[in-house]
């Protein structure tokens, strides 16, 4: 039951995340704004979304997932219902500031509540099927928001969206407890010194460097394609109908809604091998991306399907990293290394995002936004950069990490044979 309330109100927050996706056109319009100005709204959510999210996980470890989701909640709800009216461009990017805001303090919450209510052996497969449901909320903005927008309008289209977080704030405050315990979790209070140790120390842990380079590395493709880029990506790089590349963006989330699971699976069968399936899962999405853009002239419907099924491999692949940094801290800075980890896949998003657009004004002959597949090829191929600096920063901290990891372990058996009391490291390692 805590956690379907909290899934819920996570799948709602990717709804708000992902609803002016399909309102661009007619956002336009309304505000009357340009191109530029249309995608700093996509700018703003993921600089809001990256740079809250450890100050949002040092409120968890400070004030419980009940007592934060409740406010996320509310801020979201705020936040959509002046957009739902908003006629100015400036109040429509506040209204989305304070969406991105709420957006951004609901799946640490999710995740910390999974870490408490669940066995251990069961906390990867809920950790992927956290994910894997999230992304519902991606595809109800698409064909029912879309369908709202037409036969609503704006106002009441965006208005009944913002009514769905009042019904899902009763049920936090009636159904949610932060522990089977206690309804309202307290931590320790956070001055600023003890910020200072709790984020030192959380990223001081190779689990949780690695766990960070993981999500650095493995997401940014899917998200940059689904958040901006991938439509112009289909219709003008590859030649491909409108109809198509909304087809092939709905892959993407589909794949990553099929996959989820199965790695969860395999995470909780095979611990050790977590950084072998993130590197698998690059390698995969590095080698489809290669040759699509390698190919001569316009790469065929079938390799494109391909390329959007393996890059929705990285959205779960993401979710290893949250898993990582799970086995490498202590309870008491969970939400905090949390928030480090989950800085990773959107900050190298936002760096890919704003790159892709300096590429293809740099290769665009007159300027505009008449892109020529050229320009496609070139400005993907920043991609390539990311993955290196990510492979690299992974292989690093997988060997350290592991040494880690061994040196404990091998300290925990000592200390049994001398007939100590169980050593707590034990939790932190695989």
């Amino acid at each position: 039951m805590v956690w379907t309330v909290g899934l819920l109100v996570y799948v709602l927050a990717v709804f708000h995340r992902s609803s002016l996706g399909v309102a661009g056109l007619v956002a336009a319009e309304r505000f009357h704004i340009s191109a530029t100005q249309l995608a700093t709204f996509t700018m703003l959510q993921l600089l809001v979304y990256a740079g809250m999210q450890i100050p949002v996980g040092l409120a968890v470890d400070r004030f419980g997932s009940r007592s934060v989701l409740f406010t996320g909640l509310v801020l979201m709800t705020i936040g959509q219902g002046v957009f739902a009216f908003a006629e100015t461009f400036p109040v429509a990017l506040v209204a989305r500031g304070f969406v991105g805001v709420g957006d951004a303090m609901t799946f640490i919450c999710v995740l910390r509540l999974v870490s408490t209510w669940f066995p251990q052996r069961r906390i990867p497969l809920v950790t992927q099927l956290t994910g894997m449901l999230g992304q519902l909320g991606a595809i109800a903005a698409a064909v029912p928001m879309t369908w709202a927008l037409s036969q609503f309008g704006w106002s009441r289209a965006y208005l009944v969206a913002a009514s769905i977080g009042v019904v899902l704030g009763v049920a936090v405050l009636v159904l949610l407890h932060d522990a089977p315990e206690d309804r309202n979790l307290r931590g320790p209070r956070l001055s600023l010194g003890a910020i200072k140790e709790s984020l030192v120390a959380s990223w001081a842990h190779p689990g949780t460097r690695l766990g960070f380079w993981m999500h650095f590395t493995t997401q940014f493709s899917a998200t940059t394609l689904s958040l901006l880029w991938g439509y112009p990506f289909f219709v003008r790089g590859e030649g491909r109908s409108p109809s198509t590349a909304g087809l092939l963006l709905t892959l993407v989330v589909v794949a990553i809604i099929c996959s989820g699971p199965v790695l969860g699976w395999l995470v909780g069968a095979h611990p050790w091998h977590r950084s072998t399936f993130v590197l698998s899962t690059i390698a995969a999405i590095v080698m489809v991306w290669t040759i699509v853009l390698l190919w001569p002239g316009d790469a065929p419907l079938a390799v494109l399907i391909l390329l959007a099924f393996v890059v929705g491999l990285g959205g779960p692949a993401s979710m290893i990293g949250f898993d990582v940094g799970r086995t490498s801290n202590p309870s008491h800075r969970l939400a905090s290394a949390t928030g480090i980890i989950n800085q990773g896949g959107f900050l190298a998003t936002l760096f890919l995002v704003v790159a892709i657009g300096f590429v293809l004004d740099w290769r665009t002959p007159g300027g505009g936004t008449n892109y020529p597949a050229s320009a496609f090829r070139w400005a993907m191929s920043v991609q390539y950069l990311l993955w290196a600096v990510g492979v690299v920063q992974i292989w690093r901290y997988r060997v350290r990490a592991r040494a880690l990891a061994l040196r404990e372990q091998a300290g925990v058996v000592e200390r049994d044979e001398l007939g100590s009391e169980d050593d707590p490291r034990l939790t932190n390692v695989d």
